[in-house]
């Protein structure tokens, strides 16, 4: 499967994906967040295969980027593009997040946020 955003692949690292998430998780909203939290953790689970693993980087590194579509500093719309990315790697990758992918993202953004919205956190699992 040919992963239409691999050139974004060499700007992941997990130290800038935490650190960008620690940052900005407020501003990024908690669909963002979360999106990003189970693809993380799928991707850390050893039985996800190469090309899953391939598009999760792609995906987060697409988030990571400090260029994008839409400028990540406009407060309302500034995540839209990340979050349809986000969107793609997740319906992609979907039958590697499993309930403790679930469970250790929902537990991460937990300490983030102190009352998580669950209707945001539904919205994005429609998505597997």
């Amino acid at each position: 499967m040919k992963n239409p955003f691999e050139k974004y692949s060499k700007l992941f690292s997990e130290e800038s994906l935490w650190e960008k998430m620690k940052r900005y998780a407020r501003q990024a909203g908690q669909k963002v967040i979360y999106a990003c939290l189970l693809l993380y953790y799928a991707y850390r689970r050893s039985e996800t295969p190469g090309w899953a693993k391939r598009i999760v980087l792609g995906t987060l590194g697409y988030f990571l980027a400090p260029i994008d579509a839409i400028p990540d500093l406009s407060p309302l719309i500034g995540y839209t593009d990340d979050l349809g990315v986000l969107s793609f790697g997740l319906a992609t990758i979907a039958a590697y997040v499993n309930d403790e992918v679930r469970t250790q993202a929902r537990e991460r953004l937990a300490k983030w946020f102190d009352d998580y919205d669950q209707e945001s956190i539904d919205e994005v699992e429609e998505l597997l």
